[in-house]
């Protein structure tokens, strides 16, 4: 009794401090959640670096390099796209018709679209602006993402002890069931959704390129980036693409990119790679997975990315093994 009744009293202890942790390092707590989820994406790779012989600490380190030298290589090319392609862009905005009129019915409306591409660009400057001032701190939290991803694959099972000490043993298994939920979805967005938007990438950038796109390169950044937007993708730049060609007066184009869009940027990669990887995740429905990325962007910011979704999983899950543990109860009752 004294054991259960000290347990008890270090996990309120644990809670309590978490909570003040929380509120204290609240500037950093979403680099540190962003850390703990690469993390549980990289730990197989390092039990298969240490099956291997590989040490604790190079094992680790070589895990934290490479998730530190994947995301460069995801995020490098969208802002050197945009910065060596900026050019172009303007040049193509400003092709645009000043002035575009809209009418329904009786009601007309003018669209000014000089005005927008002034407000856009100071929109950008101030963007660039404000990125400078805040690459220290920015520097700074890539320093803490990176410790922390190392501190947590040093001595992996020091956090599942942890975790599961004050757990009683009756009820574990749930909680093997919520980290196999959280660990699948994880999958789902980092190494499912970013291998199709790498193949979406590399698709787009041919179809961009065979259309005559002056951006090509850049469109197709902006295409894979698209893609871990769950049900919209790339459809949302394929539409301002045959918006811009209808304004152009070239329907043509508008119904080719729309037709090539849709089916062979939008749809191919997500055809061709989803299934070969879908084994590695539960297979969460599509829609869910939208609420949860729409509600955690809307409410928490960039972090929501991540943490909408398996919010929304870890529910589902709860769900899952209430409905399954209903059956039993019942029995036992009767």
């Amino acid at each position: 009794m004294v054991t259960v009744r000290r347990q008890t009293v270090l996990v309120g202890l644990l809670g309590v401090a978490s909570l003040v942790a929380a509120a204290i390092l609240w500037e950093v707590l979403p680099t540190v959640f962003f850390a703990i989820t690469v993390a549980y994406i990289l730990y197989p790779l390092r039990q298969w670096l240490s099956a291997h012989g590989t040490g604790a600490r190079l094992a680790a380190a070589i895990c934290t390099a490479s998730a530190f030298i994947t995301g460069l290589v995801l995020v490098l090319p969208l802002f050197a796209a945009l910065y060596l392609r900026r050019g172009q862009l303007f040049d193509s905005l400003q092709q645009l018709p000043e002035t575009i009129p809209v009418s329904v019915g009786e009601f007309s409306y003018t669209i000014d679209i000089a005005s927008l591409f002034v407000t856009a660009r100071d929109l950008s400057g101030d963007v660039a602006v404000g990125l400078v001032q805040a690459a220290p701190a920015l520097a700074l939290k890539v320093f803490i993402f990176t410790l922390v991803v190392y501190a947590l694959l040093l001595r992996p099972q020091q956090v599942r002890r942890a975790m599961f000490r004050p757990v009683p043993t009756a009820y574990r298994d749930i909680v093997s069931a919520l980290h196999e939920r959280t660990q699948s979805i994880l999958y789902a967005i980092y190494v499912l959704q970013a291998a199709v938007s790498v193949g979406t990438f590399l698709i787009g950038y041919v179809v961009f390129l065979a259309l005559g796109y002056d951006s090509a390169f850049t469109l197709a950044v902006v295409s894979g980036i698209l893609q871990f937007i769950p049900i919209l993708g790339p459809s949302v730049l394929v539409v301002v693409l045959a918006a811009i060609e209808i304004l152009a007066n070239d329907v043509a184009g508008a119904i080719t990119i729309l037709v090539l869009g849709f089916v062979v940027i939008g749809f191919l990669p997500d055809a061709l790679i989803r299934p070969r990887l879908a084994r590695l995740t539960t297979g969460m429905p599509g829609s869910l997975y939208f609420v949860g990325f729409t509600g955690g962007v809307l409410s928490v910011g960039l972090v929501g990315l991540v943490a909408g979704p398996v919010v929304v999983a870890l529910l589902a899950e709860a769900v899952s093994l209430l409905t399954a543990e209903s059956p039993t109860v019942q029995q036992q009752l009767d």
